[in-house]
């Protein structure tokens, strides 16, 4: 490999500048000093920490994913909010991403119902708020971290319309399941329309061999709430045999808080 000229001074300057707006960026640009490494193991041990206390007593969930760009009269922000009602109903807690958007719309939809509504937001280098919805929320700073949290919590998921963090929360739950790292937790996808072209590339890898039917049986492909709802009950609730019991304790003295 050709030897490279080092960075100069203000490349070098432009990289910290970069990496200081977020510390993901620092964990992600490869190597670091070694106390500067252990330090970032300390700062994602702490996020995992920190999501843990938040999210310890909200229940079984149901999360949902979706775009943080849909405003409230967009028909899918309408169809999320009625899935949010209807997970509330059945007795989960609502968790999303916490943003705007799907999100907004499936937590907006529990609090319709009275139910339980949390959510896990992440920082992003533009502003991203928790929307107003939310019993509890926790707020991230590392994708991952968060990923893991969305996953620990929920005896299934939802995929509404979105863009590649949508995509990538959805294979991330389908991987999981199909590589028996979690149970076999039912994944819900609600419209037909926006995600045709995805369940034909699901059909292709079924038909190339890339994975196998009991994969491609993983996914409910609806736009029905009722028959979203028939296949939780089925999938999460019989299938484990979920029933409704009181939330854990919490401590006072470790500043632990119920919803």
């Amino acid at each position: 490999m050709p030897s490279l000229p080092p960075p100069s001074r203000e490349e070098c300057q432009e990289q910290r500048q970069y990496c200081r707006q977020l510390v993901d960026r620092t964990l992600l640009q490869g190597p670091n000093r070694r106390l500067q490494e252990l330090g970032l193991v300390l700062s994602v041990a702490w996020e995992f920490i920190k999501g843990f206390r938040v999210l310890h007593f909200v229940g079984p969930c149901i999360t949902v994913f979706g775009s943080a760009r849909f405003g409230e009269d967009h028909p899918a922000y309408k169809l999320a909010r009625r899935v949010g009602d209807a997970i509330a109903r059945m007795g989960f807690t609502v968790m999303t991403g916490g943003g705007p958007g799907i999100m907004e719309a499936a937590n907006r939809g529990a609090k319709d119902a009275g139910g339980r509504s949390v959510g896990c937001n992440i920082e992003l280098p533009f502003e991203q708020r928790e929307n107003p919805w939310l019993d509890r929320w926790v707020v991230i700073k590392y994708f991952f971290v968060r990923k893991v949290l969305l996953m620990k919590y929920s005896y299934g998921f939802v995929i509404m319309p979105g863009g590649f963090g949508t995509l990538d929360e959805m294979f991330e739950a389908l991987t999981l399941i199909q590589t028996h790292k979690i149970r076999n937790f039912p994944v819900v996808v609600m419209g037909s329309e926006y995600w045709a072209e995805m369940k034909q590339c699901v059909d292709r890898m079924l038909e190339k061999g890339t994975i196998s039917p009991e994969d491609a049986e993983l996914i409910c492909w609806t736009d029905s709430v009722e028959e979203a709802v028939a296949h939780l009950q089925q999938k999460a609730v019989l299938q484990f045999g979920l029933r409704e019991e009181p939330l854990p304790l919490c401590n006072v003295l470790l500043g632990e808080r119920s919803l």
